[in-house]
């Protein structure tokens, strides 16, 4: 093991930009590999065993030519190739087995880090998924993970065999001949020198080669998605898309030819070589047997143990360029898990009292956090990250939705209503002042007490590629089917399913883009019933209906938010006329607040807004 710690600490002094990687690599590397170190000691025994195997036999052939030149027992001649089978079908078993724990070491880091990585991602906030490329992610999540893995299951299980083999071998060399072993050893440094200037080299092409595939996949996940597919052919780039994805796998071609070429020219040369210091042994040590200084035995033994010698020496060789590689992997790894969750629960988390909920804003002020705080420049593909942000969007809000209340938010674009009704789920976190559940700072309370009291439904009613069922129940797994088709009623939506060939089983496709907006939108508003939250954020999510549709889910809306908070963001406003409270938003600011009547007698912005919209929309009830 401390030939491969060796190893690998050489490698990291530096990687292909000539920058050392950062420290603690390592001891982070091996702390995946902890909890697998006991299938890793038997592995090192196994490994022992095979590498003294590995050397018995040069030994044990040279002493059948021994015994042939001499011209001794046949019986010792049968006895030694017995044991000579026997050690080549031990070592066969033994093989199976090495590759077996391999497998499961590999498979098995290949489970944590993407495990580690997936939970990690998902505590996240969301202004890291507003910023990052999603195939860039998916990249670091597969292709990396993978590439990081390789370490284990080939290079350091190679490492281990050939550092214990190359001991070994030595060490048997050098009691046969010392002459002929130091005499070989001399173009020691031709296996050495060379190995780190190719395994910068290759290192350096395979963090591009990672940047490239991480660009395809990003490429692939935009286009390929249904709004992504339809933008391109609306706009007619197919070919330009085409040329782009074509150029970025282009590239990583020729770098898979550069390093399979590199290699291959690295491991032909190191084996020419080997291959010209078994000519010396023959040379020398045949001279050597000739003048009666060594047995012939010894020769064989000397030239058979050569390969044992100089075949680890070119393994180890180029196990350096796959340290680097496997380190390159590692890097852009703990890169997303050294991402720190801006969003945190505490360590004694409260729950929110039963009964009705009041929600109250005091004084809140927020800025969306700025680019540094929550994402990768790798995994913006930008060189340096966006100095800009962090800029206050909310100045000083204030209100309160005693329980039972619905209170309307109504504003121009980008006054900051959604940023408002994102603060309420924690999101994101105030910067000053506080948001209350119950008299209960949202930040004092558990995760799963948020998401189990606050239900949201946003503007663009987001679906998994799942059947109608398992969309339904995300927000409540343990829904019975009665349960489900009840919200499918309360939503409208109950005949269109029940008139489906596969009703609940049906799948809506990717974002849910086999519905029409209206159904797709009235699915999540059924999936918001079924959860049965006791406070209800709707941001817009009306926008995506006709007016028969609007209509009847606002009947339905109406009857499900009876005895629960309610925060409605609208843009039409005559769906809010029955609110409580309307807070009407602009930049960041409570400009006006009161009930309908009240905000239309102030003829004040509420009542612009009121008589544009009916300008607009005669059907709209007149002002006053």
């Amino acid at each position: 093991m401390d030939g491969t710690w060796m190893l690998m600490r050489g490698a990291m002094r530096q990687d292909a930009a000539g920058k050392k990687v950062r420290r603690g690599t390592l001891r982070r590397v091996l702390s995946f590999a902890r909890p697998h170190r006991g299938k890793l000691l038997v592995f090192l025994g196994l490994t022992v065993i095979s590498a003294v195997l590995a050397v018995s036999t040069p030994v044990l052939a040279g002493q059948v030519v021994n015994a042939i030149v001499d011209g001794g027992d046949s019986g010792l001649v049968v006895r030694i190739a017995l044991l000579i089978a026997a050690i080549a079908l031990l070592g066969a078993a033994i093989g199976l087995v090495e590759r077996w724990l391999s497998s499961r070491i590999g498979e098995g880091l290949i489970y944590d880090l993407r495990r580690a990585v997936f939970e990690h991602v998902q505590e996240l906030p969301v202004a890291f998924f507003s910023r990052t490329r999603t195939g860039a992610l998916v990249s670091r999540l597969n292709n990396d993970v993978v590439g990081a893995q390789r370490a284990f299951t080939s290079t350091v299980s190679g490492v281990l065999t050939n550092v214990i083999q190359l001991a070994l071998a030595l060490g048997v060399m050098l009691t046969l001949s010392w002459q002929v072993t130091v005499l070989a050893m001399l173009l020691l440094p031709v296996f050495v020198l060379p190995a780190r200037r190719v395994g910068r080299r290759m290192a350096d092409l395979q963090r591009e080669a990672a940047g490239h595939n991480a660009g395809m996949t990003n490429q692939m996940t935009e286009r390929f998605s249904a709004p992504g597919a339809t933008l391109v052919k609306l706009f007619g780039r197919p070919r330009e898309e085409a040329e782009e994805f074509g150029a970025r796998a282009a590239r990583v071609r020729d770098i898979g030819v550069r390093n399979a070429m590199t290699t291959m020219s690295f491991v032909t040369a190191l084996t020419l070589v080997s291959s010209l210091a078994l000519a010396l042994v023959y040379g020398l040590g045949g001279w050597l047997a000739i003048q009666g200084q060594l047995a012939a035995g010894t020769v064989v033994s000397l030239a058979l143990l050569l390969t044992r010698l100089y075949s680890p020496l070119t393994a180890l060789a180029n196990a350096r360029v796959d340290v680097m590689s496997a380190l390159v992997s590692f890097e852009r790894v703990f890169e997303v898990l050294d991402l720190t969750p801006s969003i945190t629960e505490r360590a004694d988390p409260r729950t929110v009292p039963p009964g009705g909920v009041s929600v109250e804003f005091q004084g809140v002020r927020f800025g969306y956090p700025a680019p540094s705080r929550v994402s990768l420049a790798s995994l913006e593909d930008v060189e340096t990250l966006d100095k800009r942000g962090g800029e206050e969007v909310l100045h000083g809000i204030s209100f309160r939705a005693e329980a039972g209340q619905l209170v309307a938010l109504v504003g121009s674009s980008g006054a900051g209503k959604s940023t408002i009704a994102s603060l309420v789920p924690r999101l994101y976190d105030v910067d000053a002042g506080s948001i209350r559940l119950s008299d209960v700072d949202v930040r004092d309370l558990s995760f799963d007490a948020i998401r189990d009291v606050v239900g949201v439904v946003t503007q663009d009613g987001h679906l998994f590629h799942d059947t109608i069922g398992a969309n339904l129940r995300y927000g409540r797994p343990a829904a019975t089917d009665e349960e489900v088709w009840t919200a499918l009623r309360q939503a409208r939506l109950a005949d269109l399913v029940a008139g489906l060939p596969d009703g609940l089983e049906t799948v809506v496709g990717e974002r849910g883009y086999r519905l029409s907006g209206g159904e797709r939108q009235r699915l999540t508003i059924a999936r918001l019933l079924l959860a049965q939250p006791r406070v209800v954020i709707l941001d817009e999510a009306t926008a995506h209906l006709d007016s028969s549709s609007e209509a009847a889910v606002q009947e339905a809306l109406s009857a499900a938010l009876a005895d629960r908070t309610a925060l409605v963001i609208a843009h039409r406003l005559s769906t809010i006329r029955a609110a409580d409270v309307i807070l009407v938003i602009e930049d960041g600011r409570i400009l006006e607040r009161g009930s309908h009547a009240e905000l239309l007698v102030k003829d004040g912005r509420y009542a612009e807004l009121y008589r544009t919209q009916f300008a607009e929309d005669p059907l709209l009830p007149q002002a006053g």
